[in-house]
């Protein structure tokens, strides 16, 4: 009796479990059947993502784009493509894409507010990388100090003063304000302005002047580029000259230097007399004091 209802329930049993089974499979195939294609998706979308990538650093390079705002680009696209995939795949496993878009933005709204200063450090480093107003290894002058750029993030751009110190600026500052950048032109006027006395010989003075600069190999004579020697001022001492000169912004500042001292030495030499201020005191002598002094004296 016992054996026969222990058959009963063990082929009771294997009729429910064949019937859940067959219940099962369909749905099963078709979660398999969805997996294989969200792994499909998720292979084509990476292999899609790399693709695009490449093609888009080829056409950076193509374009001579500066190097960090080309790597700030690749990674903006792609994060924007790996969230747009990711969007796509969470869709098919039936998750709301509005709903998590939401949660995204508001998050980003949130960052934002939080970092709003290096935001905008961030925003002023692509400007200067889009509208380049200077360089790498560009002289500017800035309201705060001076010296060569180094290097261009997309926060920070660093600078080599001329004393070898090296300072970090904020780009969202520097974007904002006025920049003066010396060696974006490769030739640059020279002015040196020169007193002589008013005993001197002016003509004199103008043609070694002239001879001078007419001699230097780092002074350019182009037929836009003369130099020129005249009178600026009459002042109260001495009458000013100006030598204005063009030579290549490399040999700025060796060509002021060595002329400032080839005209001092042959002034000297010629006769050519450079007025210094200079002060003279007279002291007048009290005649009673001077009587009285002598008489202690004696």
């Amino acid at each position: 009796m016992i054996i026969g209802y222990c058959l009963f329930k063990t082929e009771l049993f294997s009729v429910n479990l064949s019937d859940m089974m067959q219940s099962r499979i369909p749905g099963l195939l078709k979660f398999g059947a969805q997996i294989l294609y969200l792994l499909l998706l998720l292979l084509v979308g990476l292999r899609l993502i790399g693709w695009l990538k490449n093609m888009l650093s080829k056409s950076f390079c193509r374009m001579e784009m500066e190097l960090g705002l080309r790597k700030f680009l690749i990674s903006l696209a792609t994060v924007c493509m790996y969230t747009f995939l990711a969007l796509i795949i969470a869709e098919k496993l039936g998750f709301n894409a509005a709903s998590i878009v939401a949660v995204i933005g508001s998050a980003g709204v949130a960052i934002a507010l939080s970092l709003q200063e290096s935001l905008s450090n961030f925003a002023g480093g692509i400007v200067i990388l889009v509208c380049k107003p200077f360089l790498v290894g560009d002289y500017i002058i800035t309201p705060s100090l001076e010296g060569t750029v180094q290097d261009i993030g997309l926060i920070y751009t660093h600078l080599l003063t001329f004393d070898n110190k090296m300072s970090v600026i904020p780009n969202g500052g520097l974007a904002n304000s006025s920049i003066t950048n010396v060696t974006a032109e490769n030739q640059r006027r020279l002015d040196i302005p020169i007193d002589i006395s008013y005993d001197s010989d002016l003509k004199k003075a103008k043609e070694i002047i002239f001879e001078l600069i007419d001699t230097h190999a780092s002074v350019l004579h182009e037929e836009e580029r003369l130099p020129e020697v005249f009178v600026t001022a009459l002042g109260n001492n001495a009458i000013t000259l100006s030598a204005r000169v063009w030579t290549a912004t490399s040999d700025y500042w060796t060509t002021k230097f060595d002329l400032l001292e080839q005209i001092k030495i042959t002034f000297d030499r010629e006769g050519i007399v450079i007025p210094y201020q200079q002060m003279n005191v007279y002291i007048k002598e009290n005649p009673a004091q001077s009587k009285t002094d002598r008489r202690k004296h004696k």
